[in-house]
């Protein structure tokens, strides 16, 4: 609540407080950059091993083992199947498009995706359920798809995750090595990125009859995942014009050093290389002083 009494306090409210023409704050508002109808959401993680494995992460993906894959996977739980009641009218000119508020439910659907980020391949299924079974599934169907090679698989520690089963077949498989996200911290995985291309391009606004419907428009082969199936480390590819098509994926945008990020020293985080894995003698306390020393605290802190 403000000082004025207004959860949101208005320029005109404000004025009537203080007895001068709004017209007067709004100016000042304007030139301060004060916008009192924005408001911004932080999250602070309670994980206590966060910096270890903040720098774990980061550090796999700056810096991965060679002959090895490093492969993002989660999952995008009860996405639902709608469709509109009657057709909206398109847009127009000086008229955005419209769409009915009614709908009919057809059922849910889960997207499994794993990303590979050094190719941007995506290997994803739809499973009608979320629980440890589907889980598994896909855990082998990734397998499958890069036999004989040493995966480094990061996730984060929802539930399904560390069922004794998963863990048990983890453990019974070494060419996975498991590398988790800190709590609350889920937007250290890559395949997050992925998640959000087909949102935006797919399943936002999207008026399907059925859930396979849903499940065609949400894959990879569908245009959104294609589009979204970009590598997110590696060289960039020699333009073939001066023109970027507009049908060619967005790539990462280059440093100032012309090089893409994903390509840059550890530095560039504020950690030295020789953090890129964490060494199991360095004490907690010795890491978290160096991450605080090189990596100055900005913003709110709360």
């Amino acid at each position: 609540m403000s000082p004025i009494g207004a959860a949101i306090p208005s320029s005109r409210l404000l004025a009537s407080r203080l007895g001068i023409d709004h017209s007067t704050v709004a100016k000042a508002w304007h030139e301060y950059g004060v916008a009192s109808w924005r408001e911004g959401t932080f999250k602070f993680s309670t994980d206590p091993e966060l910096v270890a494995k903040v720098v774990d992460v980061v550090g796999l993906y700056l810096a991965p083992p060679e002959n090895a894959i490093v492969v993002c996977v989660d999952e995008k739980p009860h996405f639902q199947a709608l469709e509109r009641t009657a057709p909206g009218p398109p847009m127009q000119p000086g008229k955005p498009a419209a769409r009915t508020h009614d709908y009919v439910r057809h059922g849910i659907s889960t997207l499994f995706a794993a990303l590979e980020i050094a190719t941007g391949h995506v290997t994803a299924a739809c499973k009608p359920r979320h629980r440890r079974q589907e889980f598994l599934a896909f855990l082998r169907r990734v397998a499958r798809a890069h036999p004989d090679q040493e995966l480094h698989l990061v996730m984060d520690n929802y539930a399904v995750h560390k069922t004794p089963k998963v863990k048990t077949w983890l453990a019974e498989n070494p060419p996975f090595r498991v590398h988790v996200t800190p709590t609350s911290a889920s937007w250290l995985n890559l395949v997050e990125v992925w998640f959000g291309i087909i949102e935006r391009q797919a399943l936002h606004r999207a008026d399907v009859a059925s859930v396979a419907e849903l499940d065609q428009r949400s894959g990879p082969s569908s245009p959104a995942g294609t589009t979204a199936a970009t590598p997110l480390c590696g060289p960039r590819p020699t333009p073939s014009s001066s023109k970027r098509p507009t049908d060619q994926p967005l790539q990462r945008r280059a440093t100032r050093t012309g090089k893409p990020k994903c390509q840059q020293p550890l530095s560039v985080l504020g950690l030295p290389r020789k953090y890129a894995v964490p060494d199991a003698s360095l004490r907690e306390s010795q890491l978290h002083a160096e991450f605080h020393r090189l990596t100055p605290p900005t913003g709110y802190r709360g």
